[in-house]
């Protein structure tokens, strides 16, 4: 039976699967770094970026909380002569008709952010991971993990292989892919659709993930089945 996303006792396997090899005693042994890295892509729903950008400032431990920086990169195009908005296929300029040669390009910041709540088992895991040194310090920031995204991948899904679960197949498309933090954020969403698909917890979800369109998160209620399921249930009612 092929899957399309995974369930959250597979998501155990996989923190399960965290483990690091200890040369001295021979033995593989669970590593707390790869462990939260797994717990946090998985309980946060954020995309890995996110995940690699926490900083110990950004954890509030008396209200239970991490604050998400999230920045995306925007290329603006414009017209040379007006300064007109262009689109990417523009030939013309809208504004003053010349014709467009060489677009000016320009690079806009959005910087976002929001609060999500961690669980007390989270926490703890947080507490422990600070305590026993393992942020680290680059440009006067306390990163929790220091890596970057393809190192993040490797650890997923070399994780994924050790618990031993398979690939899974996008429903969309067909397209067979393996086991990356991606597929954690999908995790989530779809365990908090199957969990509450009111329209209250669909807009719940939207702001926890981060999404600006509905459109988006309502992808998740169709990957997780409930929207087939439940028009078909009303076809015989």
């Amino acid at each position: 039976m092929t899957k399309t996303y995974l369930e959250p006792q597979e998501v155990e396997l996989l923190q399960e699967g965290a483990l690091v090899y200890d040369r001295k005693e021979r033995s593989w042994k669970p590593c707390l770094m790869y462990q939260l890295l797994i717990r946090l892509l998985f309980r946060l729903g954020c995309r890995v970026s996110e995940v690699l950008g926490i900083t110990v400032e950004d954890i509030d431990f008396k209200r239970k909380t991490i604050t998400i920086q999230h920045l995306k990169t925007r290329i603006k195009l414009s017209c040379p002569d007006c300064g007109v908005g262009l689109s990417r296929t523009a030939r013309f300029c809208p504004g003053c008709g010349v014709r467009v040669e060489k677009a000016v390009q320009e690079a806009a910041e959005h910087r976002r952010q929001r609060t999500l709540p961690i669980d007390d088992e989270t926490v703890e895991m947080l507490k422990e991971y600070i305590e026993k040194g393992g942020p680290v310090s680059t440009s006067g920031k306390q990163l929790l993990f220091g890596i970057d995204r393809r190192h993040a991948w490797h650890i997923v899904r070399r994780c994924a292989e050790r618990a031993g679960l398979g690939v899974l197949v996008n429903p969309e498309t067909g397209e067979v892919r393996g086991i990356s933090p991606h597929r954690l954020r999908d995790a989530f969403a779809v365990m908090a659709v199957k969990k509450d698909d009111s329209g209250d917890g669909l807009r719940m979800l939207q702001e926890h993930l981060g999404h600006q369109s509905i459109t988006t998160t309502m992808r998740y209620r169709k990957i997780s089945g409930e929207e087939q399921r439940e028009w078909y249930a009303r076809l015989w009612r």
